[in-house]
C-alpha cells in the first residue's frame, strides 16, 4: 500500500511541485529554482479575483447540496419505511450518473436558453414581458450545474449516516418532550457530522478544481481556477499551472484538514 502511493499520489504531487519551480519561455521548460510563477500568481489581483470567484462556487454549490442532500437523505432515512423502497428510491436517485456529465450540462441549454422552454413558458403564462437573461451563460447556469451534478455525493453520506442512528434515540427524544426541530438539532444532526463532512469534502474538492463545468455553462463569461490552469497549459506554461495547482491543493488541504479536527471522519469511514 505504501508503494502504491508513494507510485500514484506522493511521485506526481513532488513532481509539480518541482516543475512549479522552473523557469519556460514560449517554446520550453527551463529546469531551475525560481520563484517568478508564485510571484507572478499571488500578487496578481485578476489572479485573486479568480481564486474568490473559485471560492464563492464552491461555497454557495455546497450549501444547497447540503440543504438538497440533508432534505432528500432524511426522507429516505426516516419517512421511507421500507427498506425495499428505500433501496429503489436511492437508485432513482442515482439514475442521472447513468450518462455523463457533459451530456447533463449540456442539457440544460435548450431549457434555460433566451427563446428555451422556460422563457416560452414564462412567456406564455405571463409572468415576465421579456426573456430572461440571467438564466444561461451565466454565474446562475454555473451553480445550477453545479448542484445538479454534485448533489448525490452529498446525499450517499448523509443517508449512510442517519440509517446507521439508533431509532431509540429518537424514541427517546419525543418520550422527552422534544419537538421534531429539537430532535433534529440535538439528535440527528451531531449524528450525522461524519456523513456531512465526507460529502462537503466531495463537493468542496470537486468544484475547486472544475473547469469544464464553468467553461460550458458560462459561456465564457466566468473564470476559475481549473480554467486558469488549463489557459496556462494551452500556452505551454506548465509552471505557472504547476504554481496554481500547488497553490489550490493547499487550499483545499487546509480545508479538509480544518474539517477532520472539527468532525471525526473516521467514524464514518
Amino acid at each position: 500500500m505504501a508503494l502504491t502511493f508513494a507510485a500514484f499520489l506522493v511521485v506526481p504531487i513532488a513532481t509539480v511541485l518541482i516543475v512549479s519551480f522552473w523557469d519556460y519561455d514560449t517554446a520550453r521548460l527551463i529546469p531551475s529554482f525560481v520563484l517568478t510563477n508564485y510571484q507572478d500568481l499571488l500578487f496578481s489581483w485578476i489572479t485573486w479575483e479568480t481564486y474568490l470567484q473559485t471560492i464563492g462556487f464552491a461555497a454557495i454549490t455546497w450549501t444547497l447540496t447540503l440543504i438538497i442532500g440533508f432534505t432528500v437523505a432524511y426522507f429516505l432515512a426516516f419517512h421511507v419505511r421500507s427498506k425495499v423502497w428505500q433501496t429503489v428510491l436511492f437508485l432513482v436517485c442515482t439514475v442521472p450518473f447513468w450518462t455523463s456529465n457533459i451530456i447533463r450540462m449540456i442539457a440544460w441549454i435548450p431549457f434555460l436558453g433566451r427563446n428555451a422552454l422556460l422563457n416560452e413558458a414564462l412567456l406564455h403564462l405571463g409572468l415576465i414581458h421579456r426573456p430572461l437573461e440571467f438564466l444561461l451563460f451565466s454565474n446562475f447556469a454555473v451553480i445550477l450545474a453545479y448542484v445538479h451534478l454534485y448533489t448525490l455525493f452529498m446525499v450517499v453520506p448523509i443517508f449512510n449516516s442517519m440509517v446507521r442512528i439508533d431509532r431509540s434515540l429518537l424514541e427517546a427524544a419525543r418520550d422527552l418532550g422534544a419537538s421534531g426541530w429539537q430532535t433534529l438539532r440535538h439528535v440527528v444532526i451531531p449524528l450525522c457530522k461524519p456523513g456531512i463532512a465526507i460529502g462537503t469534502v466531495f463537493v468542496v474538492t470537486i468544484v475547486m478544481g472544475d473547469f469544464v463545468t464553468v467553461g460550458i455553462m458560462s459561456g465564457g463569461q466566468s473564470a476559475s481556477v481549473g480554467l486558469m490552469m488549463l489557459n496556462a497549459m494551452s500556452l505551454l506554461q506548465y509552471p505557472a499551472a504547476a504554481a496554481n495547482a500547488v497553490v489550490l491543493l493547499a487550499i483545499v488541504l487546509i480545508t479538509i484538514g480544518a474539517l477532520m479536527r472539527l468532525v471525526d471522519i473516521r467514524k464514518e469511514l
